[in-house]
């Protein structure tokens, strides 16, 4: 008889349906109407129905089918009070039937922490801009992010009324990460992706030290990282401390099971256990290919203005 897959294998494959339950939610919220918009530390941070009702829907499927696990998200709410219509059971049977890395198989539930932001790009999203709008769903190991699951759940939402909209990428570290085309950013160009909404001097002097040919300006970090691994940019760099573990726990996970490098702006790497603060103060700086080219090129006085 086949052994019962691995406690990962079975948490990445329930995640990449709940994933999909919670795109589902984030478009008809959308479609209704009605978007619930409501400010939290300013007009740049803002949450939104679909914030909360996703959120809900994630914690409560995976804590249900992993009790044992820590689950943390990114809006404060209540944990009770979820109704059935929110909760997703399934899971992908393709990711079960893949063998887990070695050294991950004897994995306790009391040992993952899951990072969850159930809408990165909120402000996108309120505007129209949909194809910024993410769910991350990260899972980290040993203060380590070892897998993820992105979902963009308005991909291909310029495609036309037959295109099928939205899509789950996944991956997990020792496995590779699946979902999209790998692409690499054209050769000896440098292509800086950076914040939409979260500008500052600290984040232009950074990317004018980097003399980039283009630089391209997007909401959300798992877009970002998207752009990365899709090779429309080819570096991902925000010397400034808006954004937190939620945002990039899963997009670091699927970056480096390709290869790629996720750091802070001073080339530390991110720690994800449950007692971690929850904001990265230090920036980002992450790239698919040639990290030290711009790790190298980053300004002494930008590294020494964020302190992690």
């Amino acid at each position: 008889s086949m052994a019962s897959p691995a406690l990962l294998m079975r948490v990445v494959a329930s995640a990449y349906s709940v994933a999909e339950k919670a795109a589902t939610i984030v478009r008809n919220v959308m479609s209704a109407g009605d978007l619930g918009i409501v400010e939290k530390a300013g007009p740049n941070d803002l949450q939104t129905k679909a914030d909360r009702l996703v959120q809900m829907s994630i914690c409560a499927s995976l804590a249900r089918k992993f009790p044992k696990v820590t689950i943390i998200g990114e809006e404060e709410l209540p944990t009770d009070d979820v109704t059935e219509d929110l909760i997703e059971d399934g899971h992908c049977e393709e990711i079960l039937k893949k063998p887990c890395p070695a050294q991950y198989t004897g994995i306790k539930e009391e040992e993952l922490v899951i990072w969850v932001d159930p809408l990165d790009g909120t402000k996108e999203y309120t505007e129209g801009l949909l194809d910024h709008v993410t769910v991350l769903i990260g899972i980290a190991y040993g203060g380590k992010a070892i897998a993820g699951v992105i979902n963009q759940p308005y991909y291909n939402y310029e495609a036309g009324a037959n295109a099928v909209l939205g899509r789950t990428i996944w991956g997990v570290l020792g496995m590779g990460a699946f979902g999209f085309q790998l692409t690499e950013a054209p050769a000896g160009k440098h292509i800086v992706v950076t914040t939409r909404s979260h500008s500052s001097a600290l984040v232009n002097e950074c990317i004018a030290a980097l003399k980039p040919d283009h630089v391209i300006r997007v909401g959300g970090a798992g877009n970002k990282i998207i752009q990365l691994i899709e090779g429309k940019a080819s570096a991902y760099v925000f010397a400034s401390p808006g954004c937190k573990k939620w945002d990039t726990c899963a997009p670091e996970a699927i970056l480096h099971a390709v290869g790629g490098k996720l750091t802070d702006i001073r080339g530390n790497s991110f720690q994800y256990n449950k007692e971690v603060k929850h904001m990265n103060s230090a920036g980002v700086l992450a790239t698919l290919r040639n990290y030290d080219y711009y790790a190298s090129r980053i300004p002494n006085t930008v590294k020494e203005s964020l302190v992690p």
